[in-house]
């Protein structure tokens, strides 16, 4: 057992990613962990030693069969199973230690994934690849960067968001992924699932904010300490409850999903939702909030010929508003539902949002996507499914034919 202290930021799931451990080995050796929010700085953890992967030796296996088994190097093998390479501990039932995995991935989670986690993999990811640029669009209530990356270089132009809703953290790095794996394919040559990333490159311009509210994102992960700016207003708008876990809006309790100008005041006359609040306050006036503010401002600098905003759960894809759609959005949803396996849903009575403002105001096919099931915040389980299915969808578009 080794001693931890409990740091600013610091979550159950980030510290057993740390350490190599799950969320439930932290929580066994400190059960008082699971039974609070959150974590607070200075809090005494004992967290047990990582526990290695073992693995039994089948008729027919070789050291390097087994390496390339579990993506791991011949050399590690053999430093934890001493003359596995001679083939002396590589008999059947002879139970090896297995070394950790190599990371191939630049975007995984580490725990949850927040603030820092997106702009850590931003700068990796432009660093790594010279097709993917990365700017600042705009800052949040508590001045936290907007960052934007631009992937691709062609005449048509997709904006994508993510991370509109706080406890809908997880479409971000579904996002992230994608961008990582479009960079990877392009840069190497290769496919990706069937499609083409050089020809995505060719056609389109991809613009993607993937974490709109990140002073949301951080409350639903970490909470609000007594010395957070808005501490006394965040407890009074969440009627005495600490855990934040259900929390959509901004720090200033607007729902971003409410804030565009398409039909703002119906929408907020329907929420019926006077003030700050967890989800459905519309603000004060459409775009009042800067992270809505950022996004409308880049979509008016760069008109997009088709959009899509991330959010969770349901595994729908919305892609009316009000007749205000052109023709081929019905069609192109129909292929983004057989992509991803979703259901491509026609919706009435809600106005407001990023998708309902973008097709509004520029007459293209916008998207709400739904990504995956369950309730919100959805398990970290489910971040490979749904960012396979981020990629599914928005493959579809970049090789959708000429608008």
């Amino acid at each position: 057992m080794q001693q931890y202290i409990a740091r600013r930021g610091d979550t159950v799931s980030r510290i057993a990613a740390r350490h190599g451990l799950t969320p439930e080995h932290v929580i066994q050796g400190n059960p008082w962990a699971g039974s609070q929010p959150y974590l607070y700085p200075g809090q005494v953890l004992q967290l047990p030693s990582a526990p290695r992967k073992r693995y039994a030796v089948q008729r027919g296996d070789d050291v390097y069969s087994i390496a390339a088994l579990f993506g791991v190097g011949v050399e590690e093998l053999e430093m934890l199973n001493p003359g596995v390479s001679s083939g002396r501990s590589c008999l059947p039932g002879k139970v090896l230690v297995l070394p950790a995995a190599a990371r191939k991935a630049e975007v995984y989670l580490r725990g949850e994934y927040g603030p820092a986690e997106l702009e850590a993999d931003a700068a990796g990811l432009a660093e790594r690849y010279s097709c993917v640029s990365s700017e600042i669009i705009g800052h949040s209530v508590l001045g936290k960067p907007l960052c934007l990356l631009r992937i691709g270089s062609g005449p048509r132009q997709l904006h994508v968001n993510a991370a509109l809703h706080a406890n809908e953290w997880l479409t971000a790095p579904c996002l992230m992924r994608f961008l990582e794996e479009y960079a990877a394919a392009f840069a190497s040559g290769t496919d990706w699932h069937g499609h083409r990333p050089a020809d995505w490159h060719r056609d389109w311009t991809l613009w993607a904010v993937p974490m709109a509210n990140p002073d949301g994102v951080e409350l639903v992960q970490e909470g609000a300490m007594k010395d957070h700016p808005f501490y006394e207003e965040l407890m009074k708008w969440n009627c005495g409850r600490r855990s934040f876990r259900h929390w959509k809006a901004n720090i200033r309790g607007v729902d971003l999903g409410d804030q565009f100008p398409a039909h703002w005041e119906e929408e907020r006359d329907r929420r019926q939702v006077p003030g700050p609040a967890p989800r459905d306050y519309s603000g004060s006036a459409p775009l009042s909030e800067p992270e809505a503010a950022a996004l409308a401002a880049l979509a008016e600098r760069i008109p997009g010929d088709a959009a899509v905003s991330l959010h969770s759960q349901g595994a729908e894809i919305y892609w009316n508003y009000r007749g205000y759609e052109p023709p081929e959005s019905k069609q192109w949803a129909a292929k983004l539902a057989a992509a991803s396996g979703y259901q491509a849903v026609e919706l009435t009575g809600s106005d407001a949002g990023y998708k309902d403002w973008f097709i509004q105001r520029f007459r293209k096919p916008g998207f709400t996507v739904e990504l995956g099931a369950g309730k919100n915040p959805l398990p970290a389980a489910d971040f490979e499914d749904m960012a396979l299915e981020t990629g599914l969808i928005l493959g579809a578009i970049l090789s959708n034919v000429p608008i």
